[in-house]
């Protein structure tokens, strides 16, 4: 799928056919394209602990303040950073993108949150006091069929100003 395609038509899914299992071919490209997002100061700091079995999967689920939803995924990625420069959050949401992007172009859906008990998951999980989840991707293919084609996103001329804040974009302005 061309990149661009892969963006216009992503769509955050939350309801995984059980039935269907992400083979692991597809869940190596998906964990290769978080490994090869690009870093701060080219850093490569981030960590991915892959569940995917479905008792890890509940105690994933039972451990999360916001997704409970994941106890339905195929598996999950919990994203793992040690807060040190500031920009560690920045690089684990490229990392997810990225992991999204490559899952969708397969035809795997996902959906992420942040909601985590963090003392919970720690001792569930084995993560060390020096670093904590940020954010939790729950992967499978879709209950129902989805396409993305009709999004429903704000046009430019309502998210885009040219040179100030205020005025509105306007293609013929572009240099």
């Amino acid at each position: 799928m061309d990149t661009f395609d892969c963006i216009r038509t992503k769509l955050d899914v939350r309801e995984f056919d059980p039935a269907r299992k992400v083979p692991a071919e597809a869940k190596t490209k998906i964990l290769e394209a978080a490994r090869l997002t690009g870093s701060a100061m080219n850093s490569q700091h981030w960590r991915f602990l892959l569940v995917q079995t479905p008792e890890r999967l509940k105690v994933l689920a039972d451990d999360s303040t916001t997704g409970s939803w994941v106890r339905g995924a195929n598996f999950a990625v919990i994203v793992l950073i040690a807060e040190k420069h500031g920009f560690e959050r920045i690089d684990a949401g490229r990392a997810v993108q990225d992991m999204q992007l490559a899952a969708w172009n397969l035809g795997v859906v996902s959906c992420i949150y942040t909601g985590v008990n963090q003392a919970a998951m720690r001792k569930d999980f084995f993560i060390p006091q020096s670093i904590v989840a940020s954010v939790v991707i729950g992967f499978g293919y879709p209950a129902k069929k989805v396409t993305g084609a009709n999004k429903n996103r704000k046009s430019l001329t309502e998210l885009v100003f040219i040179q100030n804040y205020g005025k509105p974009y306007d293609k013929a302005q572009l240099a």
